[in-house]
């Protein structure tokens, strides 16, 4: 019996993990990143002015170099589970774990009124945050033949961006025959309508976005 297939556009490392996770629930991963993930060249600043890091990306924590090192004694506000366990791993303390998007997280932060995000080159600025950019998502060539194995899968979307990218390259697709999955509401309306279905992660996190895909792959 043929498995169904899902399509998972996020960057590596994640794009492997999600696509083992993936293939334990049943289905059939494809792996088709979009983004290539590098660090950028950024400057540390003085610890003493802040009092949390904001952290809405594992990303961010993989290619911040060795800048994090001084600022390893602030505490951590990390957007999603996946991002306090990367900070935790390179010997940050975090502090609290928002179960929402970065406005959310940063809602919670009365205790850290000063907080620098350390956040990728295509972010979404915060009201009185600090931003430092730490790494940059650059675009990987996709071929139309790569593409296409959206037809009759599930699209696994992580971000807005990836959203956007994917509408971009799936134009000529029948939307009738994609599904797909998103990692929040907000990723979702990102995607637009005139899918064959669409489903938003009640909270994020790549397991909630996985149960996501795995109901729309076998609700037929």
């Amino acid at each position: 019996m043929t498995r169904p297939r899902a399509l998972v556009l996020r960057p590596a490392p994640g794009n492997a993990r999600t696509c083992a996770a993936l293939a334990a629930a049943g289905l059939e991963p494809v792996a088709l990143p979009l983004f290539d993930i590098v660090p950028c060249a950024w400057v540390a600043p003085d610890p003493a002015g802040y009092d949390a890091l904001l952290l809405t990306s594992a990303q961010a924590v993989r290619h911040a170099g060795a800048g994090l090192a001084r600022l390893a004694g602030l505490p951590v506000v990390a957007v999603g589970a996946a991002t306090a366990t990367a900070a935790r791993e390179a010997g940050l303390r975090v502090a609290l774990v928002g179960a929402g998007d970065a406005a959310a997280a940063v809602a919670q932060t009365a205790a850290f009124p000063r907080l620098l995000h350390l956040a990728g080159r295509d972010h979404v600025p915060q009201p009185g945050v600090d931003t430092l950019t730490v790494y940059a998502s650059d675009a990987l060539p996709v071929t139309m033949q790569a593409i296409a194995a959206a037809l009759d899968a599930v699209v696994l979307l992580h971000s807005a961006r990836a959203a956007h990218r994917f509408v971009e390259l799936a134009g000529a697709l029948p939307r009738s025959r994609v599904r797909i999955a998103a990692i929040s509401p907000a990723v979702a309306a990102a995607a637009g309508d005139g899918w064959g279905r669409i489903g938003g992660a009640a909270r994020p996190g790549d397991a909630a976005l996985i149960d996501v895909a795995v109901r729309l792959a076998i609700d037929r």
